[in-house]
């Protein structure tokens, strides 16, 4: 006889891979602080994560019988996407890492839905809504509660690197603007996401060398070496699921992703370094959750090409 996954599991499978993704995803915050902490330099570790998300990704692909398309166009793309959703963003955002609790790193990276519709809608790309253009005016308030009143964060000193984390979700919303285009649907997200963390790589191994930020992994690994293997897992392997919520549940009920993420950054940074926040940063949480609740498209949309509005790094 043969058997059949329960119903009750079936039901309740996308509720649980996504909280596996909140969980995870918001881990890779305080993995950062970690790595960085522990003496890897911002292009050494974008290189090396991109190495092992690529290695994984590239593998994954061709079990699958579904080789990466290398034609010009195809290069291309990955170059690009390597550009806005790898090399750039994750090396401003290690470069933050040091500065800014994880749980703070978690709010600015809940930008990235936020912005892409404010994109969108100034390129024409989204009709005009009050309600989310409501939700895009919130996330910048968010941001506002951060870096404005003198007691927000532990240190004023900080404020540069929170703008700079903003920066990493600005290069973030850009890719999945680029991502949305029918014309890359023949690629498929999985396979842009291995073809990106390779280009990536090769992109970030001469800014590496050039700016003296290469380091070899040590054997036997260490905290920085495992922190490293950790993100470039989450990132082949998060980002894999997060496609397979929006196969199995569609891409609005995917999308409740970025309330999990954000709040597993924040929890995650409580745990591991005992993070405290003082009330202005809850109430940027708070303000950031309801503009990503807000900005959220109401109706389920069969996407051209999916473009997840979480992070495909840290």
């Amino acid at each position: 006889m043969a058997l059949s996954s329960p119903a009750p599991l079936k039901r309740y499978l996308p509720w649980i891979v996504l909280l596996f993704l909140g969980t995870v995803w918001g881990l890779s915050f305080s993995l950062a602080r970690i790595s960085t902490l522990a003496g890897g330099t911002p292009f050494g570790i974008t290189f090396w994560q991109s190495i092992v998300g690529g290695i994984i990704l590239l593998a994954y692909t061709q079990a699958r019988g579904r080789p990466l398309p290398l034609s010009r166009r195809h290069l291309g793309v990955y170059l690009i996407v390597a550009l806005l959703g790898a090399s750039l963003p994750n090396s401003l955002f290690y470069f933050a890492a040091p500065h800014v609790q994880a749980g703070v790193l978690s709010i600015t990276v809940a930008l990235i839905p936020i912005i892409t519709y404010g994109i969108s809608m100034m390129l024409g790309m989204e009709r005009l809504s009050a309600l989310r253009v409501s939700g895009v005016v919130l996330g910048g308030v968010a941001i506002a509660l951060l870096v404005l009143p003198d007691s927000s964060l532990p240190s004023r000193t900080a404020i540069p690197w929170v703008l700079l984390a903003c920066g990493s979700a600005v290069c973030y919303a850009a890719e999945n603007i680029y991502l949305s285009r029918p014309a890359l649907a023949d690629i498929g997200p999985v396979r842009t996401a291995a073809g990106m963390n390779i280009l990536a790589a090769v992109i970030m191994l001469p800014v590496a060398l050039a700016n003296d930020q290469m380091f070899v992994p040590a054997f036997p690994f260490g905290t920085l070496e495992w922190t490293i293997v950790a993100l470039g897992v989450i990132t082949a392997v998060a980002y894999t699921m997060f496609i397979l919520v929006i196969n199995v549940a569609g891409p609005v009920f995917a999308s409740q992703t970025g309330y999990l993420v954000t709040l597993g950054g924040v929890v995650w940074g409580m745990v591991l370094f005992g993070e405290t926040h003082s009330p202005w940063v809850w109430a940027s949480v708070a303000t950031m959750i309801i503009g990503l609740a807000l900005v959220t498209p109401r109706k389920t949309a069969t996407p051209l090409a999916p473009a997840p509005d979480s992070p495909t790094g840290p």
